[in-house]
């Protein structure tokens, strides 16, 4: 019988229902295979973790441990023109996305793994909270399940990031702020996704939701709204969440089939830039097995990593 090699991974949980810190790893391309699988297994059993004092790690660096997880995805279905192709500046300077999302639901598909790593933070805030949809779900009431199990809605990035800020000045927005808005929405997708999606590695059921829901399907608008609002109540209860106070070092990594994000915008107007880069997933499929539909868009080379 082979010995169980070590690994140093530790993995202290932060809530019950979502969140750990994995101690004793120092991230990078060069992780063995052991410690990666237990990495794996503790974002599947805790939907986002956390590691503190990763200093070393730029952008290579991440890159290469992301390839350790999975294939890594271009930057942005629609944002060309950042310096490195298969990474996103989530940046204050051109807006923030302070409100609650699953990463890139507008197209089929959706990204299974983001990683996050912080650049330069505010002196104060600027802290992200996370929830489990899981959760979610599995705290619905047998009622509530029967209705929303058959539920299809549709997602599209003219709800992206930039697309919920407030005018900067009267007469229009800032012109950098705008520009940024328009290269997010320069290409128009929509895709149809079941409310509810079977996770492809773990079985789960999860709420798929969050601000790029442009409507739910068979119902009026009305109705869409009040179902939408109903569900995302559900979703960032307090006890669905984990907030996480960044420090410099720190990376984020969470399973993007089984939460949504929110970033706090409570830093005034101090610069904030965190680095992300995102791991190809599996089109969601319904509790019957039916596969997310594509409206509008071809976003066939998303996942195609340079």
């Amino acid at each position: 019988m082979s010995t169980p090699v070590e690994t140093g991974v530790s993995v202290v949980k932060l809530g019950s229902n979502i969140g750990a810190r994995i101690d004793g790893v120092r991230l990078g391309g060069d992780l063995s295979p052991e410690a990666v699988a237990e990495i794996r297994a503790a974002l599947l059993a805790n939907k986002v973790i956390f590691f503190r004092g990763q200093d070393h790690l730029d952008d290579d660096g991440q890159l290469a441990f992301g390839g350790l997880l999975g294939e890594v995805t271009l930057a942005h279905p629609t944002v060309r023109g950042v310096q490195n192709p298969n990474i996103l500046p989530i940046d204050s300077e051109y807006g923030k996305a302070n409100s609650w999302h699953t990463d890139v639901t507008f197209v089929d598909r959706v990204p299974a793994v983001s990683i996050l790593r912080a650049v330069h933070l505010p002196p104060y805030g600027g802290n992200t909270v996370w929830a489990n949809t899981v959760a979610a779900y599995e705290s619905l009431p047998l009622s509530l399940k029967a209705l929303v199990d058959g539920l299809w809605a549709v997602h599209t990035n003219s709800y992206d990031y930039a697309a919920n800020i407030d005018e900067l000045r009267i007469g229009g927005v800032d012109v950098k702020t705008e520009q940024y808005r328009k290269e997010f929405q320069s290409d128009l997708y929509e895709t149809e996704h079941p409310v509810v999606r079977v996770h492809p590695e773990t079985g789960e059921r999860s709420l798929l939701l969050g601000h790029f829901v442009k409507r739910l399907i068979g119902v009026t608008s009305t109705e869409s709204q009040a179902l939408f609002q109903l569900l995302q109540q559900r979703v960032t209860r307090l006890e669905n969440t984990v907030r996480w106070q960044w420090q410099h070092g720190d990376v984020a990594i969470w399973d993007n089939r089984a939460t949504q994000h929110y970033a706090i915008a409570d830093y005034d107007d101090q610069a904030r830039r965190l680095h992300r880069i995102t791991l190809a997933g599996d089109v969601p499929v319904s509790i019957d097995g039916t596969p997310s539909v594509v409206r509008t868009g071809d976003a066939s080379h998303y996942s195609a990593a340079l």
